[in-house]
């Protein structure tokens, strides 16, 4: 169904939208879209760095000093 809509109706679809909702109310849409993209990217970001420090964590050497010695 949708493969057919084709450039007219994508058109149309977006004048209708404007005329219901307005520029203003659009143009504000779409900034918190962007807002909630760069949110989600930041998120993404830090929660990589995380899972990095915590693998690095992980590879510490963790043997006890008095054993560090023996070898």
């Amino acid at each position: 169904m949708l493969n057919n809509i084709g450039l007219p109706g994508i058109l149309l679809i977006a004048v209708v939208v404007l005329v219901l909702f307005g520029r203003g109310k659009i143009s504000g849409i779409m900034g918190e879209v962007g807002k909630g993209i760069t949110s989600f990217k930041k998120g993404v970001n830090e929660g990589t760095k995380e899972l990095e420090e915590e693998a690095v964590d992980a590879a510490k050497d963790v043997t006890p000093e008095d054993e560090k010695d023996k070898a």
